[in-house]
C-alpha cells in the first residue's frame, strides 16, 4: 500500500472539516454531516488493511457530498472540490501502489474529475430537483445591536451599537442598476399588532381560490439572468426575507403575505437564494385592503399623542390626514441618534413626541404610526432595511451590499385610490444618514482594503449564484418544455441518453490520456524531442545511432551543440543504467525541452535575418 496514501486522505479530512464549520446545528442533515466526518476520522486512524481504506475513501466522497447539498456557495463548493480532489488521489494511490509521486496522483484525479463534468452538468439541467435541505430581543434601558427582530420595542433601547455584519446582497438584470439612493427600501417585516408600547406581526397568506374557479395561468418562468432581482440572504432567525416589494418570486419556497412580507421556506439558518422576476405579482398586496388590526390602538396609553391626532381626524380624506401629520413633524427639532436613551413605562411616545425628541428609525416609525390611527388612518410599521452601497466589481455582476447596520424602520399609511404607501417619518428629523448621503451624491463613505477585497468575492458568488444556483425547478421547467414539448414522458430516455454519450465520451477521453501518457518517459521524451527535428526536416536514418545523428544534427545547427551533447549524454546515461532514477528522469525532461526552445528560437531567429536580406 502506498505511502503517499495516508497523507492524501488526512489532507481530505483538513478540508472536509473546514466545510463544516459554516453549517448550523441546527439543521438536522449538520448534526449527520458531523457524525458522519467523526466517523470517517476514526475509521481512517485504525484502518491498516487496503479495504478498510477503500472505506474510508468512500465515505470522504459521500461527506463532501452531503456538504455540497447543504453548502452549495462558492466558496464551500470550491473547498468540496478540492476534497474530493484529495479523495480520489488517496483512492488512486491506495490502488496503483507506491509507482506515482502526488504530482501524477493529483493530475490523474483532476482529469477524472473533468471527465465527470459532462455527466453531472446533464444530470444538473434535466434531473427532477429536489427541495432545499433543510428572535432577538432586548431588556429594557438595555443596549441592542441594528439587526431585525420580530418585535419591535424601540422606547426599550437606551443604546444601539451598529453592526457591520453582512445582511445580505442584491444584483439586478445583467447591464441594469439599482435604484436611486433615496428609494431603495427593501422590505421584510410587517407590524400590525401595537400594545402600546410594541409592535408584533400577523402576516397571513393569500387566501387560495375556491375550488374549481379557473385561475390565470402564470407567467413563463425567466430564463437564468433576467430577474429583476436576485438576492443572497445571510442566516438569520427570520422566515421573512428582503425584497423591494415588486415582481414575482421565481421558486416555489417563496410565499407572498397578503401584507406583503415575503417568507422563504428553506430554513433560516443557512444562506438562502432566490430571485424575483419583472412580472408583477397577481395578488399586488399594495391594493389589499386594510384590517381590524390595522387601527387597532390601546386609547389613554399616550393621552397627548391622541390630542394631538384628534383634529386631524376631523379633515376630509386619509391623504389630509397624513399631510398634516408630516407638517406638524417637520416643525418640531427631532434630531436622529443612537444613544436617545430608554423611554419611560407610562406614555411612552408622549416623551417622545413632545419632551425627548431624540431617536432612531423605531422611534419614528412607531410615534408617526400611532398618531395615523389616533387620526383613524389604518396605518402599520415595516421593518427592513434601507440604502445599501452599490458595489461594481473588476469582473463580475454589480450589487448592492446591505449590511445589519442599514436596517431600518418605517410606516405604511392606506390611502383611499392609492393603496398602501411608505412614509418615511425618520427622513424628516435633523441628522437622518440617508438624508446625508443623499446630500453628499455617496451611497456610503470608502471601503477598507479587506472590505475591497471582500466586495470582489461577493462578485464572484452573484454571478455563481446567478447561473448555478439561481437554476431552480421553474427554470428547469422551463428547459425540458423548450426540448420536449408535449412529449415531456420521453424525459426518462433523454437522461439516461444523455448520461451514457457523456459517459462514454468521458472514458473515451480518459484512455487517451492514459495512452498519451503511457510507456518509458525517457523514450517519450526522446520521441518528442525527434519529431521537433522531424519538423524541421532532419529526421534519423535506417541503422543510425543517436551520436551518430547528433553530430548530423551539430552540423546544421552548430549553435545547439551545447544542448546537444547534454540531452544525449544524460539520456544515454539513464538508459543505460541499472535502475533509472526518477530525478533522472525530470533532468532528461527539463534539457529536452530547453533543446526544443533552443531549436524553435534559432529557427526564428534565423528566418528573421532572412527576411531583412535586400
Amino acid at each position: 500500500m502506498s505511502r503517499t496514501a495516508a497523507p492524501l486522505q488526512w489532507l481530505t479530512m483538513g478540508f472536509l472539516a473546514l466545510g463544516l464549520l459554516g453549517l448550523s446545528p441546527a439543521l438536522s442533515l449538520s448534526l449527520l454531516a458531523f457524525g458522519l466526518a467523526v466517523l470517517t476520522a476514526l475509521k481512517l486512524r485504525e484502518a491498516r488493511r487496503l479495504e478498510e481504506r477503500r472505506v474510508v475513501a468512500l465515505l470522504q466522497l459521500v461527506c463532501a457530498g452531503l456538504l455540497a447539498a447543504l453548502r452549495p456557495e462558492l466558496g464551500p463548493s470550491l473547498l468540496q472540490g478540492l476534497a474530493i480532489l484529495m479523495a480520489l488521489a488517496g483512492l488512486l494511490a491506495l490502488e496503483l501502489g507506491a509507482g506515482p509521486d502526488w504530482k501524477a496522483l493529483l493530475r490523474r484525479s483532476l482529469q477524472v474529475l473533468v471527465a465527470a463534468l459532462p455527466i453531472a452538468l446533464v444530470l444538473f439541467l434535466l434531473l427532477p430537483r429536489l427541495m432545499p435541505f433543510s428572535n432577538l430581543g432586548t431588556g429594557h434601558g438595555m443596549g441592542a445591536m441594528t439587526g431585525l427582530s420580530a418585535s419591535m420595542d424601540p422606547g426599550s433601547i437606551a443604546r444601539l451599537a451598529v453592526s457591520r455584519e453582512a445582511a445580505a446582497r442584491v444584483a439586478f438584470p445583467l447591464g441594469g442598476g439599482p435604484p436611486p439612493l433615496e428609494q431603495r427600501y427593501w422590505r421584510v417585516l410587517v407590524h400590525e399588532l401595537f400594545d402600546g408600547r410594541s409592535w408584533g406581526s400577523n402576516a397571513t397568506p393569500f387566501p387560495r381560490p375556491p375550488a374549481g374557479q379557473p385561475t390565470a395561468p402564470p407567467p413563463p418562468p425567466a430564463a437564468p439572468g433576467e430577474g429583476l432581482q436576485l438576492w443572497l440572504v445571510e442566516p438569520s432567525g427570520l422566515a421573512a426575507v428582503p425584497w423591494s416589494g415588486a415582481g414575482r418570486p421565481l421558486s416555489a419556497d417563496l410565499t407572498l403575505q397578503r401584507s406583503g412580507e415575503l417568507l422563504n421556506r428553506a430554513p433560516g439558518s443557512q444562506r438562502r437564494v432566490y430571485a424575483l422576476s419583472r412580472t408583477a405579482d397577481q395578488n399586488d398586496w399594495r391594493t389589499q385592503p386594510p384590517g381590524p388590526l390595522d387601527l387597532v390602538l390601546p386609547r389613554g396609553e399616550n393621552p397627548r399623542l391622541e390630542a394631538l391626532a384628534a383634529p386631524w381626524g376631523r379633515l376630509g380624506s386619509n391623504r389630509e390626514r397624513l399631510n398634516a401629520a408630516g407638517s406638524w413633524f417637520r416643525g418640531q427639532p427631532f434630531r436622529y441618534t443612537l444613544e436617545p436613551g430608554a423611554l419611560p413605562r407610562q406614555a411612552p411616545l408622549d416623551h417622545f413626541l413632545f419632551e425627548s425628541r431624540l431617536g432612531f428609525c423605531g422611534h419614528y416609525a412607531s410615534a408617526f404610526t400611532t398618531l395615523m390611527r389616533a387620526a383613524g388612518v389604518p396605518a402599520r410599521v415595516v421593518s427592513g432595511y434601507r440604502g445599501g452601497q452599490w458595489v461594481q466589481p473588476v469582473g463580475g455582476t454589480g450589487y448592492v451590499d446591505l449590511r445589519q447596520a442599514d436596517a431600518h424602520a418605517w410606516s405604511e399609511v392606506w390611502l383611499q385610490g392609492e393603496g398602501w404607501q411608505r412614509v418615511d417619518p425618520t427622513a424628516w428629523a435633523d441628522g437622518d444618514p440617508l438624508a446625508r448621503a443623499v446630500a453628499t451624491g455617496a451611497d456610503r463613505a470608502g471601503t477598507a482594503p479587506w472590505d475591497w477585497l471582500q466586495q470582489q468575492w461577493w462578485g464572484l458568488d452573484i454571478a455563481w449564484a446567478r447561473w448555478w444556483l439561481g437554476y431552480d425547478s421553474d427554470q428547469q421547467q422551463a428547459l425540458v418544455q423548450r426540448l420536449l414539448g408535449d412529449q415531456r414522458h420521453l424525459l426518462g430516455l433523454v437522461v439516461l441518453l444523455a448520461v451514457a454519450l457523456s459517459l462514454a465520451a468521458s472514458l473515451g477521453g480518459l484512455g487517451w490520456l492514459g495512452r498519451r501518457r503511457s510507456g518509458d518517459p525517457l523514450r517519450l521524451e526522446l520521441e518528442r524531442t525527434l519529431r521537433a527535428f522531424a519538423r524541421q526536416g532532419m529526421a534519423p536514418q535506417a541503422g543510425e545511432t543517436l551520436p551518430v545523428f547528433s553530430r548530423r544534427l551539430t552540423q546544421r545547427w552548430p549553435d545547439l551543440a551545447g544542448p546537444l551533447d547534454d540531452f544525449v549524454g544524460h539520456y544515454q546515461r539513464q538508459r543505460f543504467a541499472s535502475a533509472p532514477s526518477r530525478s533522472g528522469r525530470r533532468q532528461a525532461h527539463r534539457l529536452g525541452r530547453v533543446l526544443r526552445r533552443s531549436l524553435h528560437t534559432g529557427n526564428r531567429s534565423k528566418e528573421a535575418v532572412q527576411q531583412g536580406t535586400p
